[in-house]
């Protein structure tokens, strides 16, 4: 069995042949997905997706790109709409790009402490995205642990070996996409091969980033397969190891049977 632990369901060209794409993923073992909430919009269809499909799940969360447009998403807000559904087991996407910078750098940290606190309330996992801004998302992550038991898992990890070991010092979970398949990941796949398997899950991140042999096209969770097997090939292992590895680290991290 695979988890693809970050997907957008909800986009277009997955929303419009949901059943098609959830029928695929599971001819290649792809048994549970998790629907990654980007907007308020973006929410109303994850609430649809979740509550019709067993094998699906769902998070709350405004992108960093998009937090200038949802200052009223607070601690309070995140907490009375995740309360709502127990489906929704994941507070996120959220986190800092200083890539784009979409949004304002202070907009974006103060978004990214109060999805933070939302998720130690109610002590389910926080999904965290980070693109040039390595300093800022470890210190606040460190920063808020010593107040509050927190679950991390840094999604699409793209960072230096350095930001991977001190997120692994502090007990945070990585996920990887169909990136490392890409020709040009030869840095990426060196720090990945460094990560213990135990620490790692799997995600598409659809419908972007699909991996070899599909660039160029839109991504689904079925292609996940192909990151898996990249990934036995960094690990030097089976992919049934990665599959069983990344399918128990998904269950543990958001404790679910």
């Amino acid at each position: 069995m695979i988890i693809d632990s970050h997907c957008h369901l909800d986009y277009p060209n997955l929303y419009d042949q949901l059943l098609n794409v959830l029928n695929r993923a599971k001819k290649n073992k792809v048994n549970n997905l998790l629907t990654i909430c980007t907007t308020l919009e973006s929410f109303v269809k994850i609430k649809i997706i979740v509550n019709k499909y067993d094998n699906v799940y769902g998070t709350f969360g405004i992108h960093p790109h998009e937090t200038k447009n949802f200052t009223e998403v607070d601690f309070d807000f995140i907490l009375k709409e995740i309360r709502n559904n127990k489906k929704i087991i994941g507070v996120g996407e959220t986190g800092l790009d200083f890539y784009y910078n979409h949004s304002d750098k202070d907009i974006q940290k103060k978004s990214f402490t109060n999805h933070i606190r939302a998720a130690a309330k109610l002590d389910i996992p926080i999904i965290v995205h980070s693109r040039n801004a390595e300093d800022e998302t470890f210190k606040i992550i460190k920063d808020e642990m010593m107040n509050n038991k927190l679950r991390v898992l840094i999604h699409c990890f793209t960072g230096s070996s350095d930001f991977a070991n001190k997120l692994l010092d502090i007990g945070c979970y990585i996920s990887v996409s169909g990136i490392i398949t890409f020709k040009n990941s030869n840095d990426l796949t060196k720090t990945i091969s460094s990560i213990p398997l135990d620490k790692l899950l799997v995600e598409t991140d659809s419908p972007y980033l699909s991996p070899l042999p599909h660039r160029g096209k839109p991504n689904e969770p079925s292609y996940i397969t192909h990151t898996v097997e990249k990934l036995a090939s960094i690990k030097g292992v089976e992919k049934e190891e990665v599959m069983k590895n990344t399918t128990k680290n998904f269950m543990e991290l958001f404790k679910l049977k």
